[in-house]
């Protein structure tokens, strides 16, 4: 379901979420990503609707701020990685 870059960019950054890594292979981290229920959007205005889906209080932050969020990966293509866990 999450592609090879997805994989490796939450592996590379999962301590942004976690004090110790949740995951040491790509097996491993994509078994995490589906578990939670990951999602990936192609762009920060899909990132925003995301959260305001799933209610959070976000009125108030930028984009960049959006960006910044611990639970929000960028991805080398301009897409995002959202990991709530």
């Amino acid at each position: 379901m999450y592609d090879t870059m997805c994989v490796n960019i939450f592996l590379e950054q999962q301590e942004r979420l976690f004090p110790e890594p949740v995951a040491r292979t790509p097996e491993e981290a994509e078994a995490f990503l589906e578990d939670c229920m990951a999602v990936v959007c192609n762009n920060i205005r899909e990132v925003r609707e995301y959260f305001e889906d799933e209610g959070a209080d976000i009125g108030g932050m930028s984009d960049e701020e959006l960006e910044d969020a611990q639970e929000v990966f960028a991805l080398p293509d301009g897409r995002y990685l959202v990991v709530e866990a």
